[in-house]
């Protein structure tokens, strides 16, 4: 099949995310506000009913989202976390002996994995292959690091600001890695088998 020009504006991407939906991947339709629909990716079905989006042709009325609303708010009355519990990508003894640019990738690493875009990286690298990745602190009073993730035909870009509301968002994304600046491209951390970005850092 001949991808035309108009065949390329119309490429989809998940509301949530804002990965480009790949060709055939298929998408589910929800509305944030009740009114208007918009695609969301297999990869954050969970998100969209955490944040109570209705999934098109469903009733107005999300049982199942409203019960774990409850769950929710009844572990903040007591300040308890419900994160899921992720694994430190470094062990104890190692940091302690880390400088602090390396404490600063550590800490990133852990952040991103915590977040919903450590699920669209998986995802992504299930059918694209283990990507490359970086994880570069910034120089600055902000703390800010940026973490690349990038494949032969696509790269991600995060920035992570600890101290921030929302410590990991999405800054840039692109298909040729060549566009990405060279001090992105040292590649100093790799994704796991169970989906996790760690820094390669010697522990020793």
């Amino acid at each position: 099949m001949r991808i035309t020009r108009q065949a390329v504006t119309a490429l989809r991407t998940c509301a949530i995310c804002e990965r480009s939906l790949l060709v055939g991947e298929r998408s589910v339709r929800y509305s944030p506000d009740g009114e208007s629909l918009v695609d969301v990716c297999p990869l954050c079905l969970d998100i969209a009913l955490e944040h109570g989006w209705l999934k098109e042709g469903s009733p107005t009325t999300p049982v199942v989202n409203d019960r774990r609303r409850r769950r929710r708010g009844l572990s903040s009355l007591f300040g308890e976390s419900r994160k899921p519990a992720v694994e430190r990508v470094v062990d104890e003894p190692i940091l302690r002996r880390l400088s602090e640019p390396e404490l600063a990738m550590v800490e990133a690493a852990d952040l991103f994995n915590e977040s919903a875009f450590r699920r669209t990286i998986a995802g992504i690298a299930k059918s694209l292959g283990s990507p490359r990745a970086s994880i570069v602190p910034l120089s600055g009073t902000n703390n800010e690091v940026v973490l690349s993730v990038a494949w032969d035909i696509s790269w991600y870009q995060y920035r992570i600001t600890p101290d921030s509301a929302q410590p990991v968002r999405l800054a840039e994304r692109g298909h040729d890695p060549r566009e990405l600046e060279s001090m992105f491209t040292s590649w100093n951390a790799k994704l796991t088998q169970d989906g996790r970005i760690t820094p390669e850092i010697s522990p020793v």
